[in-house]
């Protein structure tokens, strides 16, 4: 099941990808699922069942899920709903006025999480547009000064899919290599390699997602990779597996 997309307001776009929600009925028995990489940072409110992370920690509401270099797993049990925040990951840290770390899952303290109970009483009562509204006021309240030159480097990232190099990314930006890289480490915990690849993994991912029967090579040529070889690396890096076995899955009905 796909997640139900908000786009945010003009005024949170350089920030916000969208707000998104998910509902799923595991039963009475912890089920696990699979959260793939991606190129964003995602501010992760959960309601219901309690939910953890690789079997280790019960997460509290709200919690981080940074980039993924990997797959992680979650498990939770009986009715969960899930309302999250997809930010920019040379964003998203701004935005929560704490320090970028590395760390997949990260724990913080910031007001938004005090929205947890009003965000709760919406989701129980089904009107999900008026809890994405909630989380939607109190962000533009709360909007910090995004640095020009992450805005640039980051669309050019974008629209580019990940494929520009470094110095490319640079240009389009206005900087140096230099303070370019310095102001993604500073903002993001990450290079742009590191967003960059993550951002060209995620449109293969979809592209095989939707079409399971892609052909590979036409694919690794179209994103920019050197050759099929190079894709099936890059996507076995961030996924634990290639390209046509994850093809192979997404295809079963």
């Amino acid at each position: 099941m796909r997640p139900t997309e908000f786009e945010p307001p003009e005024a949170l776009r350089d920030v916000v990808k969208c707000f998104w929600h998910l509902h799923r009925d595991l039963g009475p028995q912890r089920s696990s699922f699979e959260v793939m990489p991606d190129g964003y940072a995602e501010i992760i409110f959960h309601f219901g069942g309690d939910c953890s992370a690789d079997g280790k920690q019960t997460l509290p509401s709200p919690f981080l899920v940074g980039l993924l270099n990997q797959p992680v797993h979650f498990s939770a049990h009986g009715r969960l709903d899930i309302l999250a925040i997809r930010c920019f990951p040379w964003t998203v840290f701004e935005l929560l006025g704490v320090p970028p770390a590395k760390d997949s899952i990260q724990l913080f303290e910031h007001p938004v999480a005090h929205l947890h109970a009003t965000l709760a009483q919406w989701m129980l009562a089904d009107r999900i547009d008026l809890a994405v509204a909630a989380l939607e006021q109190h962000l533009l309240g709360a909007q910090a000064q995004l640095d020009t030159t992450l805005h640039k480097a980051g669309e050019a990232i974008r629209q580019a899919n990940g494929a520009l190099p470094v110095s490319q990314v640079a240009a389009a930006a206005h900087a140096t290599v230099r303070t370019l890289e310095r102001k993604f480490k500073q903002s993001a915990g990450h290079t742009v390699k590191d967003v960059s690849g993550l951002v060209r993994f995620e449109q293969a991912r979809n592209q095989l997602m939707q079409q399971p029967d892609s052909d590979i090579a036409d694919l690794a040529q179209r994103l920019g990779y050197t050759d099929q070889s190079h894709l099936s690396r890059e996507f076995k890096r961030y996924s634990g597996t290639t390209p046509a076995a994850f093809a192979r899955k997404a295809g079963k009905p």
